[in-house]
């Protein structure tokens, strides 16, 4: 867990604001974590640290005697991952493919903007949320452009984001539940969920409890999927694909790597790509993580748009804008954001 966060290079009219912000926001992290089960404020007993970051060490409420273990400069509020082990195996595993640092583009930055329709200086300086950290390819973005950044993931995709991004001073890594989040209410700036929603056992449920911990006039981005065409096949797949152990359709899915020659012939190409839907990008990575990550999931719901604003509006948000999804995703999703009154 670090506590530094990100220092503001900036400097008052007698040149010392910059003293000021570090003070502020020096262990903002403590300042926002709270108990789960109580929603009180958390204590911290360290068993070891590397400078100001604390490598391993216990949470402690004093109220409710709940205790949560730092272990690897992360705070575990969930003590497992649930009914997401396929993700706690795919960012391990995937966990360097889709990172822009390593591999020296900006196709997951580009993403990002079109997903949240969000710029540089939308985040900059501002606390960000990202609810479904993953291996942290979103978080890297928001980082980068000077965001100071929570990822909190239910799964082991912890450790992968923790060794991507982990030690940035801009960025904490938590595992924790997006249905009982270990924050304290109205913390945030902005809050974005890509790709997440849709994995819990109820999305309009997921989408509600991330509400409560973005500030007035904050921001929340969700990417969701949709319903299209090429589900009907790819969910008569995953009827099969979700009771198979993660490790046999991880080497499955590596058959999106020649598909995706195949699915250039006119015709049979279209027609192999209707009844075995798979990810088709110019990358043959991205094909076989994109295609383990459909196929095993417990849970992938999709929604219509209209259903998807409905929430936005019931939820009290203004300002609610409709994104176009980026080409090459057969899938489809939903890219909505909106402003919290």
């Amino acid at each position: 867990m670090n506590l530094s966060w990100y220092r503001h290079e900036t400097s008052g009219m007698f040149g010392y604001s910059i003293f000021r912000e570090i003070e502020i926001m020096k262990d903002s992290l403590m300042g926002i974590l709270n108990c789960k089960e109580c929603r009180t404020p958390l204590e911290a007993t360290i068993r070891a640290r590397e400078g100001e970051r604390i490598k391993e060490g216990e949470l402690i409420c004093k109220i409710c005697n709940a205790k949560y273990n730092i272990t690897n400069y992360i705070p575990r509020i969930a003590p497992n991952d649930a009914y997401l082990g396929s993700f706690s195996f795919e960012w391990n595993r995937f966990y360097d493919v889709q990172m822009d640092t390593y591999n020296r583009n900006q196709e997951s930055e580009l993403t990002f903007r079109r997903k949240t329709g969000w710029r540089e200086d939308d985040l900059k300086g501002k606390l960000v949320l990202d609810a479904g950290v993953g291996a942290g390819r979103f978080a890297e973005v928001a980082s980068r452009w000077g965001a100071e950044v929570v990822g909190v993931d239910l799964s082991f995709a912890v450790e992968a984001a923790q060794k991507n991004i982990g030690d940035r001073d801009n960025v904490n890594i938590v595992q924790g539940d997006i249905f009982h989040l270990p924050f304290r209410e109205k913390s945030f700036d902005h809050i974005y969920s890509i790709g997440v929603l849709h994995h819990t056992p109820n999305t309009r449920a997921a989408f509600k409890a991330l509400v409560p911990f973005l500030k007035n006039g904050g921001e929340l981005a969700v990417y969701i999927y949709v319903w299209g065409q090429y589900h009907y096949f790819s969910d008569l797949w995953r009827k099969i694909t979700t009771r198979l152990p993660a490790r046999v359709v991880y080497y499955f899915s590596a058959i999106a790597v020649p598909l995706y020659y195949l699915h250039k012939i006119p015709l049979i190409g279209k027609a192999v790509h209707f009844l075995l839907p798979t990810a088709h990008w110019p990358d043959w990575r991205w094909n076989w993580l994109d295609t383990f990550d459909w196929y095993t999931p417990k849970y992938q719901w999709k929604h219509s748009w209209p259903e998807v604003f409905r929430w936005f509006k019931e939820e009290g948000f203004q300002e609610i804008e409709l994104f176009e999804e980026e080409e090459g995703n057969p899938m489809g999703g939903i890219c909505m954001r909106g402003r919290k009154k």
